[in-house]
């Protein structure tokens, strides 16, 4: 499980390193690194057109001195100077020593700097590092557009330029990376804003030994298959996790199957359905012990609750009646907007095993708006709710009350489909019964529920096409498969 640091975490980090080493050691360190990561990119260096997009900062530095590295292997390389006086005097004087070509940009060399990026085989975005703010500013904007317009890749040094470091927004311009080289540790950009990102590829420059306790984790593929519980010789369907589904109704019918159907294909030892979709569900799933009544649902370790049940009085006597049963939840959708009616409903679950899982719309009656910094607003609505609360997104966020944050950055929205979440709800159920942590039961289920989507898309067609909730629950084995290999477990 990797962590991820926020810009000050990282400087702080580099202040305390750099007292213990040379002046430039570690610039030089990153850029032999991004060096190594353009060649790999290019494939070759003889002969092909790198420009680099220079700012004031230390990024601008680290390309200037990739760059040299680039053309002492026969690269031709550009600096375009987006700020003439303020390059990084050291890089700069690399890259003269290396006879790259240096162009300041300006209202009079604008139409060179332009052409220069479009002849590109790969432009460097050393534009802002972790301390720039807000959108790109001018000259920026035009060369950018200019390399994707031509189909030019762009490289960023640490993060792409106009991409906020902590939260991921956006504010205007900003570059959209092939690929990202960042140095030292991983920023919470990386997993809030992967698309804009691309591929990124970690340069050790030696600095963890300073770094401290990280901003968040992010759940990997070995992660979520070592914890995911599988029955041994000695398990029943009883030690494997009983789970109660609440969902569905006449009218949304299809949330019961779709939750309790995956509660079913994670693993559960046994699931339990309650709620007036039984027939519904007894039809799809006949291995489902379903009853149209709560109170005939037998005993569980964990039930799941809220899709489709109503935000009326029916609704409400459901999860009343799923509350009374004192055991760890899952509380999505209808369950929510119920919560942040009823006060008194959410004094009850506070301090509880519960996870909630909102998107941002569902999430804003409960806990407020989201806003741009999407981890501070999950740690806080779990702190003050006193439970798990798992922020979808493309970007998922899940932070317990004890502030512990995990990011689960898909890299793709084929989850992002009607019945989804009724999916990821029986799933994250199921993990309950199981007796994981809820921290750890919604991130795993998380990273699973993505790569089931995933799975599903890639069935469906190639390239991959988005596939309807029906066909990620039954990709959920092939993406368990995956996970469990990855961790090396049989």
């Amino acid at each position: 499980m990797d962590g991820v640091y926020t810009a000050d975490q990282v400087r702080a980090a580099e202040a305390a390193m750099m007292r213990t080493v040379a002046d430039g050691v570690l610039m030089r360190r990153a850029a032999a690194g991004l060096a190594h990561h353009l060649r790999g990119f290019l494939g070759s260096t003889y002969g092909r057109r790198v420009v680099l997009l220079v700012g004031a900062g230390d990024n601008g530095g680290d390309a200037l001195w990739a760059g040299a590295e680039l053309r002492r292997r026969g690269a031709h390389v550009t600096a375009l100077l987006l700020n003439p006086d303020r390059a990084h005097p050291a890089g700069l004087a690399a890259l003269k020593r290396a006879r790259g070509r240096v162009l300041p940009v300006g209202p009079g060399t604008l139409d060179d700097a332009r052409a220069a990026v479009v002849a590109a085989d790969v432009a460097v975005d050393g534009i802002v590092g972790i301390s720039g703010r807000g959108a790109l500013r001018d000259p920026a904007p035009e060369l950018v557009a200019a390399a994707d317009g031509a189909g030019v890749p762009i490289v960023a040094c640490d993060l792409p330029s106009g991409v906020d470091t902590d939260t991921g927004s956006t504010g205007g311009a900003h570059v959209r990376a092939a690929c990202t080289v960042t140095f030292g540790a991983r920023k919470p950009v990386h997993a809030l804003a992967a698309p804009l990102c691309g591929p990124v590829r970690l340069v050790d420059i030696g600095l963890g030994p300073w770094l401290p306790e990280p901003h968040a984790s992010l759940l990997d593929d070995a992660d979520a298959g070592a914890r995911w519980p599988v029955p041994g010789p000695d398990d029943d369907k009883y030690s494997q996790g009983v789970v109660g589904i609440a969902a569905g109704s006449a009218t949304y019918p299809g949330a019961a199957v779709l939750a309790a159907g995956a509660a079913a294909l994670a693993t559960s030892g046994m699931v339990r359905f309650a709620g007036s979709a039984a027939d519904e569900v007894r039809r799809h799933w006949p291995e489902i012990v379903a009853t149209g009544d709560l109170t005939d649902a037998g005993r569980t370790q964990a039930w799941a609750v809220g899709p489709g049940i109503g935000t009326g009085s029916a609704g409400l006597a459901v999860l009343e009646a799923v509350l009374d049963r004192e055991v760890p939840l899952c509380i999505d959708a209808d369950g929510i907007t119920l919560l942040a009616r009823h006060a008194h409903l959410r004094d009850r679950i506070h301090g509880e095993p519960v996870v909630l899982t909102p998107h941002a719309g569902e999430f804003a009656r409960i806990a407020g708006e989201v806003g741009d910094d999407r981890v501070a607003a999950a740690r806080r609505a779990a702190a003050g709710l006193g439970v798990t609360v798992l922020l979808k997104g493309n970007a998922t966020v899940v932070a317990a009350p004890d502030g512990r944050v995990l990011i689960d950055p898909a890299g793709d929205a084929w989850a992002a489909t009607a019945g989804s979440g009724d999916v990821l709800t029986g799933m994250i159920g199921a993990l309950l019964a199981a007796g994981l942590d809820p921290w750890w039961a919604a991130g795993c289920a998380t990273l699973v529920h993505a790569r089931a989507a995933t799975a599903a898309a890639r069935e469906h067609g190639l390239p991959p096409v988005p596939a309807p909730a029906s066909a990620m629950q039954a990709a959920i084995p092939v993406a368990l498969r995956a996970v469990r290999a990855a961790a090396g477990a049989g």
